[in-house]
């Protein structure tokens, strides 16, 4: 042995980061007679933010899993998903989240996301994963057989595998790709707080509400049984725009959403003003696996929030992964695994990546193409779930198993005076 390497001996597998993803593929991986170690460079396990959407893509592998019920009892399970113009509140689409789950066969949750980190974290516990805090990361190589990464202190680490779960900023993708994040001069603001703060604010405990503004929007909805309100306010900063280093500060924040409706400003003075996220993505990439190191995650595709499912899609890939080692346990084939994982799960996240850009442009619209979003949205009926079953369905395995995109209705299809149009199909563009 390495006598440079963990005292543990040599695991198949290392995890490098210990967030939602990570923790999510270690247990998935150690479900399948693995041995995992995870590396995450905080002295403690531990999430930082609020709310998180889980659609039924991901609960029903949190069910798979055997984890849904505990998830259950953590989260709130709303009735409706209901879009609102931000100026007039006027509603605009809704899905009945009660009918998305009997089509799809899970359910819609929200939840926090300490509380999902904490499902994992006690599930890889009771799974045998190996935890290791304070363990920082610092490059990447393949050996003979198999993988190594180089902590800060000069120790080496090594597996038949490393995943680089390491975030939007990861160590594994500079090295291994080198591109830069990709700034889109959004920001979100976030608040999770007692229930009883905002009843008098006219909010829909029961629903997950999103308000679509001129360069911003302000998202809903109850979380831990009912009893902590989420809030999620999101704009576009003009010192972003002209290149300002000090971008997204509150005084931006106040000036967003003064034009928008009573019950977005009132829910606005609640935000956490000490910190905000700058939202940044990365442009999509062919090539996840190198060798035996595999991106995932964050790591391998970091979306815009738009479409909820950063944090489901780094769950699917774990689960992926998982499945395709599965089927050569019976001798361990890393490679094709590995080659598996990349066919099916770059082009899904591509979609997803592109998609959750052009329904930010979408949510974000002023003037006439506002209004003309705001008639194909009202045509839309209900049960029209032609723009989410290419993402809500189940995981794909294979490419073959990928479902078709929604088919686009473009803005200039209609005129502003005609808002009584029925429309069918998917979203707009």
């Amino acid at each position: 042995m390495n006598p440079e390497s963990s005292p543990a001996g040599r695991p198949d597998v290392l995890v490098v980061g210990g967030g939602i993803g990570g923790l999510s593929s270690a247990f998935a991986l150690a479900r399948q007679g693995l041995q995992v170690r995870v590396l995450e460079r905080a002295k403690e396990f531990g999430e930082v933010g609020a709310g998180l959407q889980i659609a039924p893509n991901c609960t029903r592998i949190l069910a798979e899993h055997g984890l849904l019920d505990e998830a259950k009892t953590l989260g709130v399970v709303p009735e409706n998903m209901v879009m609102r113009d931000a100026l007039d509140s006027r509603e605009l689409t809704r899905l009945d989240l009660r009918d998305l789950e009997h089509r799809y066969g899970f359910p819609y949750m929200v939840i926090h996301r300490s509380d999902l980190h904490g499902i994992f974290l006690r599930a890889c516990e009771r799974a045998g994963v190996e935890l290791l805090t304070d363990q920082t990361v610092v490059g990447y190589e393949n050996i003979e057989g198999g993988a190594r990464v180089l902590l800060e202190d000069g120790r080496t680490e090594e597996a038949s595998l490393v995943v680089a779960a390491d975030g939007l900023h990861s160590v594994a993708r500079r090295q291994l790709v080198g591109d830069d994040v990709v700034s889109s001069d959004y920001v979100a603001y976030r608040a999770a707080v007692p229930i009883d703060h905002v009843r008098e604010n006219g909010v829909a405990e029961k629903d997950v509400t999103v308000y679509v503004g001129p360069r911003c929007h302000f998202v809903q909805y109850a979380l831990r049984g009912g009893e902590m309100f989420n809030q999620v306010a999101v704009f576009q900063s003009p010192k972003a725009l002209a290149g300002q280093e000090d971008w997204g500060t509150p005084d931006e924040l106040d000036a967003a959403f003064e034009a928008t409706c009573d019950t977005v400003r009132k829910g606005i003075p609640l935000m956490w003003r000490d910190r905000w996220w700058q939202m940044l993505d990365r442009d999509p990439i062919d090539t996840w696996v190198h060798g035996r190191i595999a991106l995932l995650g964050d790591a391998a595709h970091p979306p815009l929030q738009y479409m909820a499912q950063g944090a489901i899609m780094a769950i699917e890939d774990g689960w992926v992964l998982a499945r395709h080692l599965s089927n050569t346990a019976a001798q361990r084939d890393w490679d094709t695994a590995l080659a598996a994982y990349q066919a099916v799960r770059v082009e899904h996240c591509r979609r997803v990546l592109t998609t959750a850009r052009a329904w930010g442009d979408l949510w974000h619209l002023d003037g006439e193409a506002r209004l003309q979003r705001n008639t194909i949205m009202r045509g839309r009926d209900t049960y029209d779930y032609s723009f989410t079953d290419w993402v809500y369905g189940p995981t794909a395995l294979t490419p073959d198993e990928e479902p078709a995109m929604f088919t686009s209705i473009p803005l200039s299809s209609v005129s502003v005076e005609s808002e009584g149009t029925e429309l069918t199909g998917g979203a707009a563009r």
